[in-house]
């Protein structure tokens, strides 16, 4: 590890990883540290994509990438009442573990010096002089200076705080989740499973993601203020002890994705923040990795150009804070309204919401119809979920 680079990643997950692969391409000396052993490790993912929109980052896409497409979705609602959902959208069940791992090496690849189980504890930030990053790295304390430091550091960020800038998630906004890669699961591996109901996920969801093998990811989320009466492992126990009585997990993981609104800001002199560090994920589904791409790519290519040019001032890298609201920002922006007048719904309102989409021919048993039936009281979120899902 040397004691100067252009610019240092934190994290080398899909954000952290595009960011240093754009950033290298720049020319850019590029340093991106991970604390784990191995970029990939562990999973924290229902590792569900829309297959549309990752096609757009990668549209050759490696069958090592691929576990499962999924071709049809089922909703549950609480009474048991099953809403297939009319789309020829496809997705993908992704291997985060080998993803990851590619994407990180593909970073190198293109220049970028990756260190594994090198922990971050501290950061400064000079305008003039550049930022200093703190790193223990195996038995070894090194002083790193940068241009730039983009923070790609996950839900639990400390990038972000170190400069200043608002990260913090309200609890009601911030979804505890827990997980299970179990088996056997008979069900249809090409068809996955969302189950909504206050008294199992109060403030989140269920989903059943076919991994192929007779294996799936089953795993929900609880809103973070609900956590103290409907703890996600528990409930998570429970669910599969109704649905799924002979099912043995293979593997449990736990995490929290920051459901919420989107950061106003997300650069300040000498930083950039991507992917779960500056809540670039979607508020109503949880998903995250494409817009994890997407930034990370974006940050990357500026925090390269920043450095070309000399100028690596909060003005100058607020191009990509305005690219992303831009884009990408004002979709998650609508989609945190639609999240709000959801999950403020009951067992009761989503019976009878169930009841009246399974009335609806099949062909119209699409996510606009059912969230257009949803809001009739709040007319004015029609369009958001119009612009949301098309």
């Amino acid at each position: 590890m040397k004691n100067q680079y252009d610019i240092v990643v934190i994290g080398a997950g899909p954000a952290g990883a595009m960011a240093a692969h754009a950033a290298a391409q720049t020319g850019a000396r590029v340093l991106l540290l991970e604390k784990d052993r191995q970029a990939g490790i562990p999973v924290r993912c229902a590792e569900g994509v829309g297959e549309g929109s990752f096609r757009k980052v990668f549209p050759q896409v490696p069958d090592s990438w691929i576990c499962q497409r999924i071709t049809k979705a089922v909703i549950h609602a609480p009474s048991g009442a099953e809403l297939q959902i009319a789309s020829r959208q496809t997705g993908l069940l992704l291997d985060r573990k080998q993803f990851d791992f590619d994407l990180a090496h593909r970073a190198v690849q293109a220049g970028a010096e990756l260190f594994v189980k090198a922990n971050v504890h501290g950061m400064h930030i000079d305008k003039t002089k550049g930022a200093q990053v703190q790193v223990h790295w195996l038995d070894h304390e090194a002083t790193v200076t940068a241009q730039v430091v983009i923070g790609a550091d996950g839900v639990e960020s400390r990038v972000g705080r170190w400069a200043g800038l608002k990260t913090v998630t309200p609890l009601r906004d911030l979804d505890a989740c827990a997980q299970v890669l179990a088996g056997p699961v008979d069900l249809p591996m090409d068809t996955c499973h969302f189950y909504f109901s206050e008294k199992v996920s109060p403030g989140g969801y269920v989903w059943i993601f076919p991994k192929g093998n007779g294996l799936a990811n089953i795993g929900l989320g609880v809103s973070g203020d609900r956590c103290a009466d409907a703890r996600p492992y528990a409930q998570l126990q429970a669910f599969l002890h109704q649905h799924f009585p002979g099912i043995r997990p293979l593997s449990y993981t736990c995490g929290a994705v920051p459901c919420c609104a989107p950061m106003k800001k997300i650069v300040s002199d000498r930083l950039l923040l991507a992917g779960d560090a500056a809540h670039q994920v979607n508020p109503l589904t949880g998903g995250g990795i494409v817009n994890a791409l997407l930034a990370g790519r974006l940050a990357g290519e500026i925090a390269g150009q920043a450095v070309q040019e000399n100028d690596c001032s909060a003005e100058r890298l607020r191009e990509y804070e305005k690219t992303w609201q831009q884009t990408e920002g004002a979709r998650l922006a609508r989609a945190f309204r639609l999240k709000q007048a959801m999950f403020s719904l009951n067992d009761d309102s989503l019976n009878m919401l169930a009841d009246t989409v399974l009335n609806l021919p099949f062909e119209k048993r699409t996510i606009i119809n059912i969230f257009k039936h949803a809001l009739l009281k709040k007319p004015s979120l029609i369009w958001d979920a119009v612009k949301v899902f098309t």
